[in-house]
C-alpha cells in the first residue's frame, strides 16, 4: 500500500498499476507500506440464489403484465 488519501487507500499492484481502494475495507491494522494480499473468488451458491431470486421477480412481473408490454 502506497498511502492513504482521506477515505481511500492508494494501492500499487505488482505490475505497477496504481488504484484507489476503500480504506474501510482494509484490515484495521493496515498501514502505509504494508504489502496486502487479495483473494477474490466467485461465491457460486450466492450467485445461484441471486439468479433464482431475479428469475422469480421477472416471472412475477410477467404474470402481472396484463398488457403484454414486458419482454425479456
Amino acid at each position: 500500500m502506497d498511502r492513504f488519501e482521506g477515505s481511500w487507500a492508494v494501492l500499487e499492484a505488482p505490475d505497477g498499476t496504481i488504484f484507489n481502494f476503500p480504506r474501510s475495507l482494509l484490515p484495521p491494522k493496515a498501514r502505509e507500506g504494508d504489502v496486502l494480499r487479495f483473494d477474490i473468488a466467485v461465491d457460486e451458491e450466492a450467485t445461484r440464489e441471486r439468479r433464482e431470486k431475479m428469475k422469480n421477480l421477472l416471472d412475477d412481473l410477467k404474470l402481472r403484465d396484463e398488457g403484454g408490454d414486458i419482454e425479456l
